[in-house]
């Protein structure tokens, strides 16, 4: 714990009896909690900034939450704005992992720890936390989720793949891309697995922004032009919501052989129709209100001199040091088991989803 540097931030660290307790803003007001989300465009963003803010004002603490339209010079902008206006913690889910030198070096100048949330900052020493889920479990969820829906451990194949992975930018990406090529590798050296666009480098499968409009505009490549002759593609490995649904977008538009099966993650709205209606085969979930409750408790445990809950001090390296990390496990939903996972929980109403 850098106590030193957080005392030097105003952060009062006062102790009774063996705990500790902040008194940072005793007498001034609430301790305020700056928070930066990348984009307003992807449900699942919306959904942490908002249950996030709830969260930490019910805890009470003052929040600054700011969207930054996916413009990297806007985050910046952001984020530093949130340093100079007294923010005592700042809470970042970066658009790009290596853009924000500026605002992580005013951090350090101004001793503010910094929580690199769902997207690991990459390249400063200034981060003290990352809270995500396992991200490279993600990918190995989906990348078995194929695995035994072809029976490739049994079935004589081949089968025809085809990968649509994530944000080149974004650090998580590659995690998810690894996980499920470590699954699925074997079967495609072995030539059960035939990826037949032969795009299998995360750099020629990535989609930049996540979006969906590049997913779609690169499936429909794919398809004209390895697929127009009635070949059938089996399975199409997407990373996740946003590209999936670029993939089958172009699919409705440019296929006629048997649907293949898609992977997707997040669970968004039009992507759970799209499984209730045959066409996603499954999405993998992360409950972001689990993962947005650890990091207002780990805003806590910052803000009163207590030990930080970690899970992992050893896997995730930004270039500059391994960040303690605290870890959350996703599961998947499909169309037998998401009111369980979806709905019972709360998470939707079936309304939503109708």
């Amino acid at each position: 714990m850098k106590f030193t540097k957080w005392l030097a931030a105003g952060l009062c660290v006062c102790t009774l009896g063996a705990s500790f307790v902040g008194c940072a803003g005793a007498g001034s007001g609430k301790s305020k909690v700056g928070v930066s989300m990348p984009t307003k465009d992807l449900q699942r963003w919306n959904q942490d900034g908002d249950y996030m803010k709830q969260e930490l004002e019910k805890a009470g603490y003052e929040v600054d939450l700011q969207y930054a339209a996916n413009d990297v010079a806007t985050q910046l902008s952001q984020v530093e704005n949130m340093i100079n206006s007294g923010c005592k913690v700042l809470v970042i889910a970066a658009i790009e992992g290596s853009s924000l030198g500026e605002a992580l070096d005013m951090a350090e100048a101004k001793n503010i720890p910094v929580i690199a949330y769902d997207r690991l900052l990459m390249e400063s020493d200034t981060v003290d936390y990352y809270a995500t889920f396992d991200n490279y479990m993600v990918g190995t969820i989906q990348g078995t989720f194929v695995k035994d829906q072809l029976d490739l451990d049994n079935a004589e194949g081949p089968f025809n793949l085809e990968i649509t992975a994530g944000d080149p930018g974004d650090n998580n990406a590659l995690f998810f891309y690894q996980g499920a090529m470590d699954v699925l590798n074997p079967y495609i050296e072995s030539g059960k697995l035939v990826v037949v666009s032969g795009q299998t480098e995360f750099s020629d499968v990535a989609t930049a922004s996540w979006k969906t409009e590049n997913s779609q505009s690169r499936a429909e490549t794919i398809l004209s032009s390895f697929y127009a002759d009635g070949t059938n593609v089996d399975a199409w490995l997407c990373s996740n919501d946003s590209t999936a649904l670029g993939v089958a977008n172009a699919l409705a538009a440019n296929y006629t052989g048997n649907y293949p099966i898609i992977t997707g993650q997040d669970c968004d709205i039009a992507n759970v129709k799209n499984m209730l209606e045959g066409k996603q085969s499954m999405s993998v979930f992360k409950d972001t209100r689990t993962l947005a409750a650890q990091v207002v408790k780990m805003v806590g445990q910052i803000l009163k001199g207590e030990t930080v809950d970690t899970n992992d001090t050893e896997t995730y390296d930004n270039g500059k040091k391994v960040v303690p990390s605290y870890l959350c496990e996703p599961v998947f939903a499909d169309a037998d088991n998401y009111e369980k996972i979806l709905i019972d929980s709360g998470y939707y109403t079936a309304d939503q989803l109708k």
